[in-house]
């Protein structure tokens, strides 16, 4: 029994990396996850790309409705990978080695180590700004660096305090929140917003695609967050505490989002955290909303960081052999992750929203199919029975490269192209379709069709959930 007193359990740097989580370091309950995503979603960035649904295009209220389905949709397939942890209590990418093969899921693997990097930075430009002026100092690229560091000690330290981070978050947000919606109905007249241009397909679509690629690029790593639940977690409860939790922070910030965008216009596209900053009225009071938007950031930031290193070091150790890391490695890791994206911020600032809502589309059309393979092999194929030894080794049972789930996942990719409607690239049946962007219910439905018959006569999983030989005896 440990002596440790509650503030130094939360502070001992998590010890297990991508290895399997044994029964005598599980802990927690499903509530976690609700407090986890709910805090994620209460920021900054879940706001801007609510208003970016108006910005381009969109009616308020048309906007809303859209984004309310996008993240359901979104949500309940993020949900879905969330109640693989407790089951496996391995990281969501290692878990794409029985779909991928264990060197072939560095494809995808790959990909979303971009995506860490690339919402990490986002990030960072934004919470950046908000620390500077918390600190009052002229240079944003301070505010961003002091927030690395920030990042870099909570995920460096680990599981524990993440999700610690997440309840204040949880916290903090609903007070900031409630407090900016009720300045923003007294300041500004938002009925006369709603239903003023009426419905447009294609940015009603913009719409739902930004909310359910918001919350579909969480698949990667949702897993990650309820990996130590005990193993006699119901796969419901856990479900249905992740998607509560996302779904109503994201709404609920998305919506934030779309009414300042309707109201304030190339206002807030100038200056996002200082339009925040205004709106919360006098000069002390903005300072503590600021502390709000670097809260919510973090959290969410914290993720990308911690999520980044799983997926490098599951790359890594997919030609090594490996399941664990020495510690000094692990910090090592996350800081070179951490400073890599701030440098991105300092070096990307400009231009944010438009190269954001670019970023978020192009992520849906990677991750849909990956997402779409991982859930059918877990829930019918594999019903819920890996070996996962065999995760670690390219020798056993899934083999070093699964080309029948390769081809699927491309082909899912490569389907979507036609139908993009992005500021780089627009497919030639968008214009048809009067520019409405359908390119992931494509991947989705595509992906689904392909795989599931090529797996049903290609896969071999074992009769029974097989788990290492020592795995009830490993101590945490």
């Amino acid at each position: 029994m440990t002596q440790d007193g509650p503030a130094e359990v939360v502070l001992t740097p998590e010890r297990h990396t991508i290895d399997v989580i044994p029964d005598s370091a599980r802990h927690g309950s499903p509530r976690s996850q609700f407090t986890l995503w709910f805090g994620a979603n209460m920021q900054i960035t879940a706001i801007v790309d609510g208003a970016l649904a108006v910005i381009f295009g969109a009616d308020a209220l048309w906007a809303i409705i859209g984004l309310l389905i996008g993240n359901v949709a979104g949500g309940a397939v993020m949900s879905l990978h969330s109640a693989q942890g407790p089951k496996l209590g391995l990281p969501q990418m290692i878990s794409s080695r029985a779909q991928f093969g264990v060197r072939g899921a560095v494809l995808p693997l790959l990909l979303a180590i971009l995506m860490y990097l690339g919402f990490a930075a986002t990030g960072t430009v934004l919470a950046g700004q908000a620390v500077a002026k918390v600190l009052h100092i002229d240079s944003p690229e301070l505010g961003m660096a002091i927030f690395g560091v920030l990042t870099a000690f909570i995920a460096v330290t680990g599981y524990k305090l993440i999700h610690v981070v997440g309840r204040i978050s949880t916290v903090v947000g609903i007070i900031g929140f409630t407090y900016l919606g009720i300045r923003l109905v007294s300041e500004y007249d938002i009925a006369a917003q709603l239903g003023a241009k009426g419905f447009d397909l294609p940015t009603f679509l913009l719409a739902v695609s930004l909310g359910a690629s918001w919350q579909l690029t969480f698949g990667p790593y949702v897993a990650d967050y309820s990996r130590y639940l005990p193993r006699s977690t119901s796969d419901r409860t856990t479900f249905w505490s992740t998607f509560a939790g996302t779904v109503l922070g994201s709404q609920w910030s998305m919506t934030f989002g779309a009414l300042i965008a309707a109201v304030a216009g190339k206002s807030f596209m100038r200056d996002q955290v200082g339009f925040i900053g205004d709106l919360a009225g006098p000069a002390a009071v903005a300072i503590l909303i600021y502390l709000v938007i670097v809260t919510g950031k973090l959290t969410v930031n914290v993720l990308n960081a911690y999520g980044g290193f799983m997926s490098i070091l599951t790359t890594v150790t997919a030609f090594e052999g490996r399941s664990t890391i020495s510690a000094t490695a692990r910090g090592l890791y996350i800081i070179g992750f951490t400073t890599t994206s701030t440098l991105i911020a300092i070096a990307a600032s400009a231009d944010f929203l438009g190269n954001f809502k670019n970023f978020v589309l192009a992520l849906l059309m990677v991750f849909t199919p990956w997402s779409a393979i991982n859930l059918i092999d877990y829930y019918l194929i594999s019903r819920e029975r890996f070996d996962i030894p065999a995760l670690y080794d390219p020798r056993g049972r899934y083999g070093a490269w699964n080309v029948p789930a390769l081809l699927c996942y491309g082909i899912g990719v490569a389907v979507q192209i036609p139908f993009l409607a992005t500021k780089l690239y627009t497919g030639p049946l968008t214009d048809k379709l009067g520019g409405a962007d359908i390119s992931w219910i494509v991947g989705i439905m595509v992906t689904a069709a392909l795989y599931y018959p090529v797996a049903r006569r290609t896969a071999n999983p074992p009769d029974r959930m097989i788990y290492p030989a020592d795995f009830e005896t490993s101590r945490a």
